[in-house]
């Protein structure tokens, strides 16, 4: 708009309402600051980001720099390259015994596309989705943008963190559209273990009710074995397993992340890529190769070089 003598004055920034439903992770605002005080020569312990505090193995970075070196600089298809969505494949059906294929598998930049998707493909505004609470912000974040119920469901310090399988079958309704977990969890580290889980998918029962199941810390674990929902016989084509290279490869900054889910659902996956983000980074993906298939040494040592730092706390 213009006043008189051509002056120019500023417009008030009119926001979709949906805007003030969104929320953020605080984490990223804390750790802004830290790096504030680093730069001033503070000396900073970070505890504000969900960040292992060690480099990406160099296999992985040497593979990464060899791929921006040979042209792997373009895009890719929507879904990820063919090649890692294989490795992928194989390595979830070795880790959670199932049968994976390669177009059950959508490559994504990071964690968080995972969770965007699954709400906005899935979820209408009115419906309900139940999430742990304390857990990752996004899960309510997401909820509440797209006009739906956020049912939160309380892990309390007396279970050790662990959901309370009787508390959710009274909280499921005729209107709960998905059941969000997260093990190992963030940010309280409670796990559930295989029974927790079968109780789970008992208490879902036949229900026409998805499952997102973040198990993105299910490589970081001091005891016991990791054992996902996409096991349960009936559960695999009704879950979308969230997981990626963050954590255990230490590759926050690589931004490479998938989610595994049916079929039919993951060509819906790759559409919602398509209209956001395009592709995922083509020469990160050739690294995720690497993280996957080569020398696994680091991955065990950084969760050794946890589990001491755990014990020494204790």
């Amino acid at each position: 708009m213009t006043a008189g003598r051509g002056i120019t004055t500023p417009t008030q920034l009119r926001l979709a309402k949906r805007m003030a439903r969104l929320g953020t992770e605080t984490a990223f605002e804390v750790l802004m600051r830290a790096r504030a005080l680093e730069a001033q020569g503070r000396d900073i312990i970070h505890l504000e980001i969900g960040e292992p505090d060690f480099d990406t193995p160099a296999n992985v970075v040497e593979t990464g720099l060899k791929a921006l070196k040979n042209g792997w600089t373009h895009y890719s298809p929507s879904a990820g390259l063919p090649q890692l969505r294989e490795a992928i494949a194989k390595d979830v059906s070795r880790s959670r015994g199932i049968q994976c294929t390669a177009d059950e598998v959508v490559v994504v930049p990071g964690g968080k596309p995972t969770i965007f998707y699954a709400f906005m493909a899935l979820v209408e505004e009115g419906d309900e989705v139940i999430y742990p609470n304390p857990g990752f912000p996004i899960y309510e974040s997401m909820i509440n943008f797209l006009g739906a119920k956020p049912v939160p469901i309380h892990l309390r310090e007396e279970k050790d963190f662990r959901l309370d399988v009787n508390e959710l079958a009274d909280l499921i309704t005729d209107r709960t559209r998905m059941v969000v977990l997260n093990s190992p969890h963030n940010p309280t580290s409670g796990i559930l273990d295989e029974q927790d889980v079968r109780d789970i998918a008992e208490a879902i029962g036949e229900r026409d009710i998805m499952v997102l199941s973040d198990e993105i810390y299910s490589r970081l674990i001091f005891e016991g074995k990791h054992f996902s929902i996409m096991a349960v016989d009936g559960f695999k084509d009704r879950t979308i397993l969230l997981d990626g290279f963050s954590k255990t490869y230490a590759m926050t900054g690589w931004r490479l992340g998938y989610g595994v889910m049916r079929a039919d659902l993951a060509q819906h996956f790759s559409r919602l890529m398509t209209n956001s983000n395009s592709c995922t980074a083509s020469f990160t993906q050739v690294a995720g190769i690497e993280a996957l298939e080569g020398d696994q040494t680091s991955v065990e040592n950084m969760c050794a070089e946890f589990k001491r730092r755990r014990d020494r706390f204790v």
